[in-house]
């Protein structure tokens, strides 16, 4: 193949976005653990109107064309509030991004990636942290071990050879995400349990259950809460309150009382754990179609799911806690209530933490006091341009 042959089209159209979109679902229909997402989704996460990532981005999705046909994509963005970060947590000035990166071979992959640099480049950018698609609250990072495993709801899932092409390019190891498995049946060890125990002696501690009839009052307290734990982690962006409105809707749909968990110390919110169940179980075979009849069994399911695995995609302590034995103990106290009723209530066999930072030493640590196990890499690559 020639690479003349093979043009590189910004994606302004319709009919663009709709190649764009379709080429992940034609690129991986043969890998057997890939979970096609809902296409319903897909092109909502791409909409400005429908999500608001865009009012602090600039981005622009890019598709290889060769005879007429998609052979690849890429997006380009900048994230402003990530330009206004210190340097040292990773982002800062100069700092762009790309992601949604599909190819159909080494050569397109070579002719992508340098035309998202140039955009950047033209941008102002001289440094870039990739893949990222778009928001680093979405999909951060490659998959870099863990191919064999389907993922979990709202996580990521890459063609293995995309490693070689990536760092052949230029780009270094700029950090690594850790996911955590774990056994939940037969629950945790006996010093967990002592734990949870002594925490449920402080009558100054409460763990309650987040309240679907106020839910938009407990969204707000968790991500409050997150943006303020997560704050000084390497790679933090802030929410807006948009995008704080926004998940709070979205998160709705999927979020169950039971498995979602609040800390409060007098009164006051100071922790959380957030838990879904796998809906990737029931959406696998979908291929990404809720019409016309998936939107059924999707439906039914949500009204009692049963997941055999449960994700923690996140989980707070306030900064002032942070580091203190308290802190350790609600952990701990979340995980074990939640573990209990995702058993009981949703048939739930396994649990997954994460992403988890590499260097999150706290977060490192309670995941292997509860004998939690690395399943899955996923890199951050960084690359001067």
């Amino acid at each position: 193949m020639n690479s003349c042959d093979i043009v590189i089209e910004p994606v302004t159209t319709k009919a663009q976005m709709k190649q764009f979109v379709e080429l992940a679902y034609e690129l991986n229909a043969n890998d057997p653990v890939w979970v096609a997402p809902l296409k319903s989704e897909a092109y909502a996460l791409l909409d400005p109107k429908k999500n608001p990532f865009f009012e602090h981005a600039t981005v622009q999705l890019f598709v290889a064309v060769q005879d007429r046909k998609p052979v690849g994509r890429i997006s380009a963005s900048i994230d402003h509030l990530a330009l206004a970060q210190p340097a040292e947590q990773g982002m800062g000035p100069g700092t762009g991004n790309w992601g949604y990166f599909e190819a159909r071979d080494e050569q397109v992959a070579e002719i992508l990636i340098a035309a998202a640099e140039d955009w950047l480049r033209d941008q102002g950018m001289t440094r870039v942290l990739a893949p990222i698609s778009m928001s680093v609250w979405e999909e951060p990072g490659l998959l870099t071990s863990g191919h064999e495993k389907a993922p979990t709801i709202l996580m990521g899932h890459h063609n293995a050879v995309y490693q070689e092409w990536i760092e052949k390019r230029g780009y270094e190891t700029a950090k690594q995400l850790y996911t955590y498995d774990l056994p939940v049946k037969d629950g945790f060890p006996d010093l967990i349990n002592r734990i949870v125990a002594s925490g449920e002696r402080n009558k100054k501690l409460k763990i309650r259950k987040v309240d679907k009839n106020h839910f938009d009052r407990d969204a707000s307290i968790i991500m409050g809460i997150l943006n303020d734990a997560w704050s000084d982690n390497w790679g933090f962006i802030p929410f807006t309150d948009h995008e704080i409105e926004h998940a709070g809707k979205e998160l709705g749909k999927i979020v169950f009382e039971d498995i979602n968990m609040i800390a409060e110390i007098e009164g006051k919110p100071v922790a959380f754990m957030m838990t879904l169940p796998n809906m990737n179980e029931v959406t696998k075979k979908m291929n990404g179609k809720l019409f016309p009849f998936n939107w059924v069994k999707l439906l039914w399911w949500l009204r009692s799911p049963k997941a055999k695995v449960m994700r923690v995609p996140l989980m707070g302590v306030v900064k002032e806690l942070q580091n203190s034995r308290l802190a350790s103990q609600m952990a701990f106290m979340m995980i074990e209530y939640i573990r209990r009723n995702a058993v009981a209530d949703f048939g739930t066999e396994r649990g997954e933490l994460g992403w988890i930072l590499e260097d999150n030493k706290g977060m490192v640590s309670v995941a292997q006091a509860i004998n939690a196990q690395i399943n899955r890499t996923y890199t951050i690559y960084q690359k001067r341009i």
